[in-house]
């Protein structure tokens, strides 16, 4: 019976310990080729009459931000060289009404924002991904719009930011 017991303990032993990781890190590599160390994003350009002027800007420092901050790339201070170069252009800011209830009101708005990207990677080969981003948020029309668009626009731009993170992870 104790040999049994030995054999089951050992047996177990190996079991577990072939289960367990062989590194743990807080810094998620992704599948990006690890020959892809710098990036640089040109200031987008603004092609949404609605828009502010100054989004555009600010989106794309966000982007940068967001990339340095979620990634493994550093920002390369030469906007036209590393292994990616991000470029694009903001085509649509507007703001549509949405649930129309009886009497042809709305009860709320929604702020659309859309981005195209494209994508140029120089390592371990030539490419270019292309990446239009069309996100949203939702306010009630009761609200007056200036009031809460600084607040919709910050959560737009974590999603869009999130989808250009996305897409450098697994080009998809």
């Amino acid at each position: 019976m104790e040999n049994i017991r030995f054999i089951l303990i050992f047996i177990l032993s190996i079991v577990l310990s072939s289960c367990w990781p062989t590194s743990i890190s807080f810094v998620d590599s992704g599948s990006m080729p690890e020959e892809w160390k710098t990036f640089s994003v040109k200031t987008l350009d603004l092609n949404a009459p609605n828009a502010p002027i100054s989004y555009a800007p600010n989106l794309t420092e966000s982007i940068k931000d967001g990339i340095q901050d979620n990634t493994r790339l550093l920002l390369n201070s030469n906007q036209n060289s590393g292994e990616i170069l991000i470029e694009g252009s903001v085509s649509r800011y507007d703001v549509t009404p949405l649930a129309v209830q009886p009497g042809a009101t709305a009860a709320y708005n929604r702020l659309n924002i859309s981005v195209n990207f494209t994508i140029f990677t120089t390592k371990p080969e030539e490419d270019q991904m292309i990446l239009t981003s069309s996100r949203f948020a939702d306010f009630d029309v009761n609200t007056d719009f200036s009031s809460v668009e600084s607040d919709l626009i910050e959560e737009i731009n974590k999603q869009i930011i999130q989808d250009v993170i996305n897409k450098l992870y697994s080009n998809w």
